[in-house]
């Protein structure tokens, strides 16, 4: 998501704030003396008042700051505090959220943050082995013979640098801070123990990652505490077959992992998601929107 929507609400709730204290602070007690003067000049009492009902017109900029003022920052403070929509746009944590769904994210599940800024605050809670939280993609993003690239390492010599946007992705927590993770022929291990994942079936899918995904096999993946399904594709298929190794998480960091283990860019490509980038964790689905809506995933709680 390139577009932030928070420097917007928060930039219309600063501007429509101003404007509203600089009328009470100043312009108003103008009005009102105007008013008062006007009401007491001859002529009928309906005359007084309407001169008197006119002078404290507010102007029209400021009567739209002051309505539109306190809805702005409702809607700052619940998206900055409380919780925020997200919209999936890849198949990158299937089977677990699809193209299209509408999510939201717990934004005090983590500590709340300074909108914008990010700046944790006051400290409420840290991510946990197993939760599909949203952060800001910690990476670089180069480019090479014209074309876009990102990585977890700065541009090499022959590359240039591109502004990285503030993006917000979604993956799965993997690796807690000091831990050991190893991937390797599908398989991923934590601290040297194998996590168990139990064949259930090939996935069936509509639209297009869907049909792509079509006859991927389907596994139940068991983290401690949290049982969860991912994807792993076929070798034939083309997909990267993600990225093998081992990584040990420096401390202040986690490992991330999209559930579709083969169609992922994930903390194996780019590497670790520090603790300041985290903006919270995903709980339910309240829309899917793939070129129609599917009431089956309404409301469904995100595991």
């Amino acid at each position: 998501m390139d577009f932030d929507f928070a420097l917007l609400l928060v930039i219309l709730t600063a501007v429509t704030g101003v404007i509203w204290l600089f009328d009470v602070l100043f312009l108003k007690k103008g009005r009102i003396a105007r008013a008062q003067a006007l009401g007491a000049v001859g002529g009928s009492k309906e005359e007084r008042e309407q001169r008197a009902a006119e002078a404290m017109r507010e102007p029209a900029i400021v009567e739209y700051a002051r309505s539109f003022f306190p809805v702005i920052l409702i809607v700052l403070g619940f998206r900055s505090f409380i919780a925020e929509p997200f919209k999936i746009p890849s198949g990158s944590m299937m089977p677990t959220l699809l193209v299209g769904d509408f999510i939201l994210v717990n934004k005090f599940a983590y500590g709340l943050r300074v909108p914008v800024l990010n700046t944790k605050f006051l400290a409420v809670g840290e991510p946990k082995r197993g939760d599909v939280f949203v952060f800001i993609y910690p990476g670089y993003s180069c480019t090479r013979d014209g074309k876009e690239m990102r990585s977890g390492r700065p541009c090499d010599n022959g590359e240039s640098l591109v502004p990285v946007p503030k993006m917000n992705y979604i993956k799965r927590v993997i690796g807690l801070p000091g831990d050991t993770i190893t991937y390797r022929n599908k398989t991923l291990y934590v601290n040297g123990k194998e996590i168990p994942s139990t064949y259930t079936g090939p996935y069936v899918g509509s639209g297009g990652e869907g049909q792509r995904m079509a006859g991927a096999a389907v596994r139940e993946e068991m983290l401690p505490g949290v049982e969860h399904q991912i994807l792993n594709a076929p070798v034939d298929r083309g997909f990267s077959q993600g990225r093998e190794g081992e990584w040990v998480v420096p401390a202040g960091h986690y490992f991330a992992m999209g559930d579709n283990r083969d169609n992922s860019e994930d903390s194996r490509y780019w590497g670790f998601v520090p603790e300041q980038n985290l903006v919270g964790r995903a709980f339910v689905i309240w829309m899917n929107w793939d070129g129609g809506i599917d009431f089956k995933r309404l409301g469904a709680l995100i595991k």
